[in-house]
């Protein structure tokens, strides 16, 4: 399995977001495009189609941004990949067009669809949560002194 870039960046963007939702803050797209060193543009697009997979809303105004929709443990990680990353969640196209038709359902029945539910069923039990806890952990382990 491949994750684009842009679906790494809507992971590592809602990481970011994860920490502000801890005070209930929003957060601006500028913010995280500096943080992560990334085009806002580039950013506008990945929120965008967040923004239609329902794990992220924006609020307007002077003082709006971005937040999460809901807690970050009740967001799976294929809650953010899906509306992203539209070639993983493809069904596999058929091999043969015409006849061997016993080998294309042979393919899918003991391939195709299993590989497919197996790489679902594991992004679904990885919450935004973990991904965030994993992320402070790495951060935790020095300590500056002065």
């Amino acid at each position: 399995m491949k994750i684009s870039a842009r679906g790494r960046y809507a992971l590592a963007s809602c990481i970011i977001l994860s920490e502000y939702a801890l005070n209930n803050e929003l957060v601006s797209l500028q913010s995280i495009s500096n943080e992560l060193d990334i085009s806002k543009i580039y950013l506008e697009q990945v929120f965008s189609l967040l923004k239609r997979g329902s794990v992220v809303e924006s609020v307007k105004g002077a003082n709006g941004g971005y937040k999460l929709t809901r807690p970050m443990k009740a967001i799976s990680i294929y809650d953010i990949l899906e509306p992203i990353e539209q070639g993983i969640f493809e069904t596999t196209k058929e091999t043969f067009e015409k006849g061997h038709q016993v080998i294309e359902a042979a393919l899918k029945e003991v391939v195709y669809n299993p590989l497919d539910d197996v790489v679902k069923e594991t992004l679904e039990s990885m919450t935004l949560e973990e991904l965030y806890l994993k992320s402070r952990e790495d951060n935790d382990q020095y300590m500056f002194y002065i």
